[in-house]
């Protein structure tokens, strides 16, 4: 029966303009089985590559289109369209740099956000949009939602690189990148781009605004932010799934846990 399902499509090489970033900007995006053959709007979610990789990592190594397809017609996941924007092109990476001279984060949200609910039939509230992502992507999946919780109903950062882990290591990371800033931008960047700074400091009325998926390989390099984001999220009484299985920083691994968060982002989707 299932080998002769309708499937869903990919296309790896869309792009679009940004004044933003003085260019254009490549992304690649999967419709589910019957987009083409409905009228409905579909919920979303954001699937960012991780460092090295562009738009095409996730269709190329991550197998979105057998995986989701597969989920989708199995139940477990609901038809969703997915994106995938290219962080890679220019400067890498998901964030505004330190003086604001390339801003990727702004972008993403007063550009490239809208011209995805414009350009597909993707539903613009909250409750039917997550965000996920690997290494880099997971860094830009927490830092996006911790930024933005009125806008995501679900994040699942695999593998992630979670930001510097003190405002010393912060020093560190943009001097040994030739990046030199006042004491206070130093600062700033780092409230603004440690995912732990920014748990340790959420306030109250947040703690439920996300439903959080954080998974990391037991044998990955990334695994102490993500296991001190877990202690600190517990220590705030955030809610949150925080899972350890076997494996390292592997596209074995990321393939793996993408039925599950396809799963979690379904379970968003439908409350």
């Amino acid at each position: 029966m299932l080998a002769f399902a309708q499937s869903g499509k990919v296309f790896d090489d869309l792009s679009l303009p940004s004044k933003i970033l003085k260019g254009t900007r490549k992304y690649a995006v999967y419709l589910p089985p019957d987009y083409e053959t409905s009228q409905r709007s579909y919920p979303v979610l954001y699937l960012l590559h991780g460092g090295g990789d562009d738009q095409t990592g996730w269709v190329q190594f991550g197998e979105v289109l057998n995986i989701a397809d597969r989920e989708i017609l199995a139940g477990r996941a609901t038809p969703m369209v997915i994106v995938m924007p290219d962080a890679n092109t220019g400067t890498r990476g998901y964030f505004n740099d330190l003086k604001g001279e390339w801003r990727y984060e702004d972008f993403f949200f007063e550009e490239f956000m809208p011209f995805v609910e414009k350009t597909y039939r993707v539903k613009s509230e909250k409750r039917y949009r997550a965000v996920a992502g690997l290494s880099m992507g997971g860094g830009g999946s927490f830092m996006y939602a911790l930024h933005h919780p009125e806008l995501f109903s679900a994040a699942c950062p695999l593998s992630a690189s979670t930001g510097p882990l003190s405002l010393e290591a912060t020093k560190a990371w943009l001097e040994q990148r030739n990046l030199k800033g006042t004491d206070e931008q130093v600062e700033a960047y780092y409230k603004k781009h440690s995912a732990l700074a920014l748990v340790e400091s959420m306030p109250d009325d947040q703690k439920k605004a996300v439903r959080w998926y954080i998974d990391c390989g037991d044998d990955d390099f990334l695994y102490e932010g993500n296991s001190l984001i877990h202690i600190a999220m517990r220590k705030k009484e955030i809610p949150h799934e925080f899972r350890i299985h076997n494996g390292g920083h592997t596209w074995t691994y990321w393939r793996t846990a993408l039925p599950t968060v396809l799963e979690f982002v379904s379970q968003s989707f439908h409350q």
